[in-house]
């Protein structure tokens, strides 16, 4: 699909940046990065549970597993978290 303000093919499109920084889901971060919560789309079920493990808007989050299939496991604030594949697509992160 075309964009029709760039002009550019859809796959071949950068991800969008704000101040240097490439947002992306969790589900997509690699293992061994660190990244930082920038906002959580979801219900506030889902919103407080993260909350209640420590992953809000700011916090910061080290990947230690994210294979393709499977959770995605994140050290934060010492505590090791594994994530639902749908949950952490979710989670916004830079």
């Amino acid at each position: 699909m075309m964009d029709t303000v760039t002009g550019e093919h859809a796959a071949h499109r950068k991800p969008q940046t704000q101040r240097g920084c490439a947002h992306m889901s969790l589900g997509m971060a690699r293992e061994g990065q660190t990244v930082r919560v920038l906002s959580i789309h979801a219900g506030r079920g889902l919103q407080a549970r993260l909350a209640a493990l420590g992953i809000l808007p700011g916090a910061e989050l080290t990947v230690l597993c994210a294979s393709h299939r499977g959770p995605v496991v994140v050290a934060v604030k010492g505590t090791r978290v594994a994530l639902g594949r749908g949950m952490a697509q979710r989670i916004e992160v830079g």
